[in-house]
């Protein structure tokens, strides 16, 4: 990949652009773009879907500066299962919920600040000594080839590195790993609410008949006549009014709620009726 397109002669032209130089300057713009959809983007689905293409870019980037086993890995681990958990944990908890702007560690906005002015410090010291040392622009990998012939090639001699002489240090850095991610699932849980028990239930109910009457027992169901059982049919009292503690407050926002004048309209003609016919033969008889 380190071979040049077209090789200059050696007349000291300048070398023409190699394939890595090509994959950088034609990945590298999609990346920003991406990366910056994924930070700004209103909608979780399309910040994940953003960073799959900035993780598929990086993949390509590794191929084309001869590293094999870190394409392999960012493909397979990285997009092909980490990204597709983010994806599943969008799915369940919904594209339209909201997030909590509580803060479950106190403090951790700060330290949070503290940490990325710190990462950016690192990030412009490391191009910094990179653009001082000349490293940039270079198109040989410095120190790869002699790296991968005393393994074979590229995946024995990491294979042979992280099993051999990195083995204590690969363990520990998955211990943490593990621990980080049990960590963030319990920081992320919040704390539950306490249930009430039955007896503090009992005493918030009478308390609230002694202050405001609020009636202490279960509230009446919907109303159950001739014509209907829908729950949108409010209960009446003896009196004839209806019981409000029986209308769903759900059904009376959506205006689901019968008419019980509606329901009692048939009986009342009914009984109408019946007392005009029964007027009529009392007439009659006298």
């Amino acid at each position: 990949m380190t071979v040049s397109l077209l090789t200059a002669p050696s007349s000291g032209l300048v070398p023409m652009v190699t394939a890595s130089q090509w994959a950088f300057w034609l990945l590298a713009p999609i990346m920003v773009l991406a990366a910056l959809v994924m930070v700004f983007a209103k909608k979780p689905v399309h910040s994940a879907l953003s960073l799959a293409v900035v993780m598929i870019c990086l993949a390509v980037q590794y191929a084309s500066q001869e590293a094999p086993f870190l394409f392999v890995v960012q493909i397979i681990v990285y997009t092909g299962a980490i990204l597709m958990l983010f994806l599943f944990v969008v799915m369940l908890v919904g594209v339209d919920s909201t997030d909590s702007l509580k803060e479950t560690l106190k403090g951790h906005k700060v330290a949070a600040i503290i940490a990325a002015l710190a990462f950016l410090v690192l990030l412009i010291l490391a191009v910094g000594n990179a653009v001082t040392t000349g490293v940039i622009g270079t198109d040989q990998s410095i120190g790869l080839r002699e790296a991968n012939a005393a393994g074979g090639d590229n995946v024995k001699s990491i294979a042979e590195l992280v099993f051999t002489k990195y083995v204590i240090v690969f363990e520990a850095t998955s211990a943490l790993l593990i621990t980080a991610a049990v960590g963030t699932m319990v920081l992320a849980h919040g704390e539950a609410d306490k249930k009430k028990s039955q007896r503090e239930r009992v005493t918030d109910r009478m308390a609230a008949y002694a202050e405001h009457g609020a009636h202490p027992g279960v509230r009446p169901n919907s109303g159950v006549y001739a014509r209907t059982n829908q729950i949108g049919a409010p209960a009446l009292l003896p009196d004839g009014t209806v019981a409000q503690d029986s209308i769903s407050g759900t059904l009376a926002t959506r205006g689901a709620i019968i008419d019980a004048g509606e329901l009692k309209a048939p009986t009342h003609r009914a009984f109408a009726s019946i007392s005009a016919a029964r007027h009529e033969a009392q007439g009659e008889l006298e």
